[in-house]
């Protein structure tokens, strides 16, 4: 008698007595993750809030950090096709540069689902979803604080530095083409100098430092594409013997602690919030794509505007 008929028969004889045998344990999903690395406040939030989420859906997640490096993502990818995963989610360090290694996830029949951000290909099947932010929203929710303040200001020229996020990113780009596009044409608004400072404090304060020595009391406010840049240009213009959100208007990206922290403390004047809490969203959305569901190819999450003077009252709220 083979081993499956032993079996069969076996299981047989314990059903006829009124005895059940344990259902097996189904398998739990393995989601292959990359991100981008440790930047940002925002960026570690993100990270926790990914990992915290895939151990409460009971979620196996092979975690990759790119330290900002393309070719680490894209090292990372090809390891998770090879190791088989259920699911390959990763938010790009930059746009462009992902076809080859989507269409091999796509050969091997791995779904894949974007994070924050978003690639450029020709080929949008290459991925199911992207779950995050509109940058280019954020971008032109900036500008529009900005419009508001410098109508209070009737008849003074505003002169505006600009510190950009990593070159090639979807953020970067967005909330530079957000905010342009809400400024343009107003005469009171005029753009000085724009550099990127990679998203980290240490190159906000350093490019900041630059601006300052170029332009000096010439600059009359800064945006700044996250809130650690903009933390870290406050410390420059402060060393410079300035008074950040005061001599030097700040508008910033991002919501965290840091930057509400800087608001109470009357050296920033507004933040504009970019969600990093996507890790419940990412593992109800994977579960779903492996079941089969019908999944939006966009998903965005809520976000909210923060002016100085509510937060004293939000900051108790903030999750990161």
């Amino acid at each position: 008698m083979t081993v499956q008929r032993r079996t069969f028969v076996a299981a047989a004889a314990l059903a006829m007595a009124g005895i059940t045998l344990p259902a097996f344990a189904a398998k739990p999903l393995v989601i292959g993750f990359s991100q981008v690395g440790a930047e940002s406040e925002w960026r570690t939030a993100n990270t926790v809030s990914i990992k915290d989420a895939a151990k409460k859906a009971g979620v196996t997640l092979k975690f990759a950090d790119a330290q900002q490096r393309q070719e680490n993502q894209v090292k990372a990818i090809r390891s998770f096709i090879a190791q088989k995963v259920d699911v390959i989610a990763f938010s790009p360090v930059v746009e462009s540069g992902w076809d080859t290694v989507l269409r091999e996830a796509k050969a091997a029949k791995i779904p894949v689902i974007l994070t924050d951000r978003d690639v450029n290909v020709a080929d949008k099947s290459l991925y199911v979803t992207l779950i995050g932010s509109d940058f280019v929203e954020e971008g032109r929710r900036a500008g529009r604080w900005l419009v508001d303040y410098a109508k209070k200001q009737p008849g003074k020229t505003l002169n505006i530095v600009e510190l950009q996020g990593t070159v090639g990113s979807a953020p970067a780009i967005d909330r530079k083409a957000g905010f342009e596009e809400v400024i343009k044409g107003n005469p009171q608004l005029k753009m000085l100098r724009t550099q990127t400072a990679e998203f980290t404090r240490a190159k906000g304060k350093e490019v900041m430092e630059a601006f300052l020595k170029a332009h000096g009391k010439n600059i009359n406010v800064l945006y700044a594409h996250n809130d650690d840049m903009a933390i870290g240009a406050i410390q420059a213009i402060e060393e410079a013997g300035l008074k950040p959100g005061k001599d030097i208007v700040i508008v910033s990206v991002d919501g965290v602690r840091g930057a509400f922290e800087a608001m109470m403390q009357g050296k920033l004047n507004v933040t504009v919030e970019c969600n990093p809490l996507l890790g419940p969203l990412l593992m109800q959305t994977a579960k779903d794509v492996v079941a089969g569901k019908p999944v939006q190819k966009r998903l965005v999450v809520e976000e909210r505007v923060f002016p100085a003077e509510v937060a004293a009252k939000e900051f108790p709220n903030r999750k990161y």
